[in-house]
């Protein structure tokens, strides 16, 4: 019932004024809330090929099993970035290769869930719960962690740039889902334009509810809203030749970089990107793959840079709920397969490096004798990055019956 008022809140109202942020420069912002670690987690959903994505080139086996669809950094003419002499990283994905360079991004290669399921609804649900062979799990694993954090909380301490709730953030912990945050305002009276409320106030009306738990999340929300109130988030300005495109993603981004300078208490901000599942035309440097990779780490590096003196606070993470097949089909696609890759990008990561366990692309070292098997759980990425960043040590809780070792990529 909690997250649910919080969700109806996100959606806004016609009518109600804009949501306004003090953001309009780079300098930090001083605010009620302590400055606080902020993890940010993007999932790509749809399942993202990873082998196209971070393609193990030199596996004499890829070329045979993706004849159309295979590339390397010699056929490219350079536009592909060589990671480390054996993956490459794909030519849309250019923008990574400079974090890549400086050592703040991390790749790991052959993660995925040991639920073996090519169902998009039912992966993404094990992901975002952390229970792979449980579907009776109530909370999220990021409502977990930020309920595992031990300190006094914002009412802001978790967001999700959506329009409804996702299942990760799911618990008994508050959240916030929001679409857009120009929309996301509380008036102090109502107006015409508001649909049947008497001429009460939103506030007034959360006055009367019966409901504890709804009176005490509106309130919340309520002295959240009063800390935000200088200038018109429109009016934005990233730092300076910062462009994020102008898509979903990167439109998501740029309002988390907002909260993130507003020292408003986030903690933990979650976006999605879609569009991965890839079953035809998948094509290799231009088509539908290759123009979600440009938005993809365009968003991100324009997010990075906006951040400026704000990066040694912040790690991205990004997730998708699996891979797709070693083997191209015949419609030049490929089809809903097991591991994928994933990208962790943060000033506290040890980076420049492609973490896998993968044996090879030969048949006999294939799952079914098509897929690039699972090589390392997802949740050790996941505990590693919460572990370090979020001060989170208590994996029983955050992931129950998992109890296997934690993925050694964070700086210490």
């Amino acid at each position: 019932m909690r997250n649910s008022a919080m969700a109806l809140f996100a959606a806004g109202f016609g009518g109600v004024p804009n949501f306004i942020a003090r953001a309009a420069s780079n300098k930090k912002i001083i605010a009620p809330y302590k400055k606080n670690k902020v993890l940010v987690c993007i999932f790509q959903r749809g399942a993202m090929d990873g082998l196209m994505a971070v393609s193990p080139y030199a596996d004499a086996s890829l070329k045979t099993l993706r004849p159309t669809l295979y590339m390397s950094p010699a056929e490219t003419e350079g536009k592909m970035f060589d990671l480390d002499g054996h993956f490459g990283l794909h030519p849309s994905l250019a923008a990574f290769a400079p974090m890549f360079t400086e050592k703040r991004m991390a790749i790991v290669h052959g993660v995925g869930s040991p639920n073996n399921t090519r169902s998009h609804f039912d992966a993404q649900d094990y992901m975002e719960s952390g229970t792979p062979f449980n579907k009776g799990t109530a909370s999220g694993w990021l409502n977990r962690a930020v309920g595992l954090t031990g300190h006094e909380a914002s009412p802001f301490r978790a967001v999700s740039l959506t329009s409804a709730m996702p299942r990760i953030l799911y618990g008994d912990n508050e959240a916030l889902a929001i679409n857009n945050l120009q929309d996301f305002a509380i008036q102090n009276r109502a107006n015409a334009g508001t649909a049947n409320i008497a001429g009460k106030s939103f506030e007034e009306l959360y006055d009367a509810t019966s409901s504890d738990i709804l009176n005490k999340t509106g309130k919340e929300s309520f002295e959240a809203m009063k800390m935000l109130n200088v200038n018109n988030l429109k009016n934005y300005k990233p730092a300076a030749d910062v462009v994020y495109p102008n898509s979903a993603l990167g439109n998501s981004l740029k309002q988390i970089a907002v909260l993130i300078k507003m020292d408003v208490g986030l903690e933990v901000a979650f976006a999605e990107s879609g569009g991965w599942d890839t079953h035809f035309n998948q094509g290799t440097t231009n088509g539908l793959l290759a123009n979600n990779f440009k938005d993809f780490s365009n968003s991100i590096t324009a997010f990075w840079k906006d951040l400026n003196n704000y990066q040694d606070d912040v790690t991205v993470m990004t997730m998708t709920e699996f891979g797709r097949t070693a083997f191209q089909n015949g419609t030049g696609g490929t089809d809903h397969g097991r591991a994928s890759c994933l990208f962790v990008l943060g000033n506290d990561v040890q980076g420049g490096k492609v973490y896998h366990n993968i044996k090879s692309l030969a048949r006999e070292d294939l799952e079914d004798k098509r897929d690039l098997p699972v090589s390392t759980d997802f949740r050790s990425v996941f505990s590693a990055v919460a572990n370090n960043h979020l001060n989170i040590h208590d994996n029983k809780s955050l992931f129950p019956e998992w109890d296997e070792n934690v993925l050694q990529m964070m700086r210490t």
